[in-house]
């Protein structure tokens, strides 16, 4: 995958199709609600289970019952095609 940082155009029109999904602070960030903890934990694991097939790992914020998952490739500076991917690949795969 590419570790090219996107430009603003391109990472707008990723945007547009992932509309569950917001920038902030540098990042794509999609936050999610559970019922209780262990709910939580257990959508954590899901995520590590496709970040490790993909080698690639987001920024992981629990708090309770919510989940709050952050993707920026840092070694490129910003959001990379990489990141964009594993957003879509969270969406299908959760």
């Amino acid at each position: 995958m590419s570790r090219k940082k996107l430009d603003e155009t391109v990472l707008q029109q990723a945007l547009a199709e992932l509309p569950e999904w917001k920038l902030a602070e540098g990042k794509l960030v999609r936050e999610w609600t559970f019922v209780d903890f262990t709910e939580a934990l257990a959508f954590v694991n899901k995520v590590a289970e496709i970040a490790e097939m993909e080698n690639h790992h987001p920024d992981i914020d629990i708090r309770y019952n919510r989940v709050k998952l952050g993707l920026v490739t840092h070694d490129a500076g910003g959001i990379t095609v990489n990141d964009t991917k594993m957003c879509a690949l969270l969406d299908r795969g959760l």
